[in-house]
């Protein structure tokens, strides 16, 4: 049989990194050994249930590049089919009405709790003579279906925990079917996983108790029984499990932080998989080509936004100018450093550009930033580069002087600059530092930069000697 796994969120909040890590391994396993990669929205709790939390879902994984292979099953749309399967386990002996009152529950539920217990269902309270099922059938009253737990133990062998057990004796029969028809947790996602043909069903391993119960449902149902995958939990970096108190969780927020797709699912990927050695910074492609089973671990993963940083930094390093300029386009836009037309008249400069500044910024947005001076009409000054390589405002003032007068007869092109500030720096008895982290911070007002000679082969002749002289006449200024 072909391999079909599927990613099955709660269309009740935003795509959690920890849903998105789930749905890249799925996605990954599939493009890896072949096979197809649905979505499932599973949307019957509908008082929590909103288009806006599944248009979410939807947005997230195709940010990521996650395409699932067939129609999106909702299974709100499946309840019929439920409630078929919940009466043919009463008609195989597999499950039983419960009529028992809620009241009762609670009031059972309250005076275990008392005795310092914990609360377990007795068969013998529902299990009635068929005359009295008749009778109250016949009467309307409510009623719901509950699993008949068999008795012996349940056990798998999990793709990453190895073989797990659960004895039986330690489940409670529990309900598939509430007394107003709707399915439980459990036995909604057996049904649809047995439709849907489902082969390996891989997940996190907060699900592992219920795996059990799924599990005897399978059977009783007569289905085949798919794999299991447990993936471990994401943690903070406290330790904890990952939530909103750690900062950003929804992969929507990263999309908006500047984090590039191919960043964040490379970071994912690490998160509960090796692919061996001691490799980090892969693209899709190579995250595909080295999957296997074999290296998801065990234990739980910790979720370093800095490292994620620096994994998007090396993403942007290795994305060509042309490939960042429709991300990063709309930002410098929006920013308001340059109109659509400028940009696109300019096309081949500001290309130029974009691949200076990727290698040396962590996010798009640190492009947008760094990109600002070369927008503006004059450098602002950052304090830091004041102090440091301005200290001197005369020296430094007669030293930009030098610079003026050598490059407004020099021809501009880099090698011809760099030759000539070299010779500049020989002449004054300096070390080439001496000249160019003062005309770095008149050129851009910052401590750092691209190569001094591609700064100025960017800003122009023009707009160079224009700042140089700006940045005298500043530090000469009373």
């Amino acid at each position: 049989m072909s391999n079909r796994l599927r990613f099955a969120p709660s269309p009740t909040g935003y795509l959690h990194v920890g849903g998105a890590r789930t749905a890249l391994f799925n996605w990954l396993y599939v493009r890896r050994y072949g096979g197809q990669f649905l979505l499932r929205i599973e949307d019957t709790d509908q008082a929590r249930s909103t288009e806006e939390s599944t248009r979410a879902i939807f947005e997230g994984l195709r940010w990521l590049g996650l395409t699932w292979d067939e129609e999106v099953t909702h299974q709100g749309a499946n309840v019929e089919r439920h409630q078929a399967d919940a009466r043919q386990l009463l008609a195989l002996g597999h499950a039983y009405r419960d009529f028992t009152p809620p009241e009762q529950l609670d009031r059972l539920r309250k005076e275990a709790e008392a005795r310092g217990e914990a609360f377990r269902f007795d068969r013998r309270l529902a299990e009635l003579p068929p005359d009295d099922v008749k009778r109250r059938l016949e009467r309307g009253d409510p009623y719901a279906i509950r699993f008949r737990v068999p008795d012996g133990e349940t056990s798998w062998d999990d793709l990453v925990h190895g073989t797990i057990t659960f004895p039986n004796r330690d489940i409670d029969d529990f309900v598939i079917l509430r007394s107003d028809g709707s399915p439980v947790y459990n036995f909604a996602v057996v049904s649809d996983d047995v439709a849907m043909r489902i082969t390996l069903v891989m997940r996190g391993d907060d699900h592992i108790s219920n795996t059990p119960k799924q599990i005897m449902l399978y059977r009783a149902l007569g289905a085949e029984l798919p794999r299991f995958a447990h993936l471990p939990m994401i943690h903070g970096m406290d330790g904890r499990k990952l939530s909103k108190r750690h900062g950003a969780t929804a992969v929507g927020d990263y999309q908006h932080l500047g984090i590039l797709p191919s960043a964040m699912n490379n970071f994912l990927a690490l998160l509960g998989w090796s692919p061996g050695g001691d490799r980090e910074v892969m693209t899709m492609a190579e995250m595909i080509e080295l999957f296997s089973a074999d290296g998801l671990l065990a234990k739980a993963s910790i979720f370093d936004p800095k490292k994620l940083e620096w994994m998007n930094g090396q993403h942007l390093s290795r994305t060509s100018a042309a490939e960042l300029d429709p991300i990063v386009r709309p930002l410098v836009i929006q920013a308001g450093l340059a109109a659509a037309e400028e940009l696109e008249a300019r096309r081949d400069w500001w290309l130029h550009l974009l691949d200076l500044l990727r290698v040396r910024a962590r996010t798009t947005h640190d492009i947008v930033r760094q990109a600002a001076t070369y927008f503006a009409d004059g450098a602002q000054y950052d304090a830091d580069a004041v102090a440091k390589h301005w200290k001197d405002r005369a020296a430094s003032a007669d030293t930009l002087a030098a610079v003026h007068a050598r490059l407004s007869e020099t021809a501009w092109n880099a090698p011809v600059l760099e030759e000539a500030l070299r010779k500049l720096s020989e002449e004054l008895g300096v070390s080439t530092g001496k000249v160019f982290q003062p005309l770095r911070v008149a050129l851009v007002g910052q401590l750092a930069s691209p190569g001094i000679f591609d700064v100025l082969s960017v800003l122009g002749r023009e707009r160079s000697l224009a700042r140089i002289r700006a940045a005298i006449d500043f530090l000469r200024a009373d």
